[in-house]
């Protein structure tokens, strides 16, 4: 797998990027058009967006991934998505660990994200740990969490 990340500068990785997440989030979960696009694809130019490709020719997205800044030391993970064909070979992983190593790079102390609930145990083997009460977003029951980088 090849690890791209991106700005919303970059029109073409941003329209593949909204392409998985919209299979992914709007045609498989069910999340209306209207929440799952918002003011970090469209304006944000602070974001960093991230593609992870297949190996091989040619060069595939498989998932997609994203963080915003929350202000002072902490970042916001999200939109995180790996296509049905390709699940269960890493690349949420790697999704979550580039992400994870450029926000510490960029100087940034704290991750936070929103887990649903069903794969809140995924995020718990990277070392995010609960952080509040679930609550209910776009019809998905999600889970606070947070890591220190």
């Amino acid at each position: 797998m090849t690890v791209e990340l991106f700005d919303i500068t970059d029109a073409r990785r941003l329209e593949e990027a909204l392409a998985i997440r919209l299979r992914v989030f709007v045609d498989e979960q069910g999340v209306p058009l209207e929440l799952e696009i918002d003011e970090h694809d469209r304006d944000d130019l602070g974001a960093v967006h991230v593609l992870i490709r297949e190996s091989g020719e040619p060069r595939v997205a498989i998932g997609t991934g994203r963080f915003y800044v929350l202000g002072g030391d902490a970042v916001q993970i999200g939109r995180m998505a790996v296509l049905p064909e390709a699940r269960g070979r890493g690349a949420g992983a790697a999704i979550l660990e580039v992400l994870a190593a450029e926000a510490r790079r960029l100087g940034f102390a704290v991750a936070r994200l929103d887990a649903q609930a069903h794969a809140a145990d995924f995020y718990r083997k990277f070392g995010f740990a609960d952080g509040g009460e679930r609550h209910w977003d776009a019809g998905i029951l999600h889970q606070p969490m947070s890591r220190v980088l």
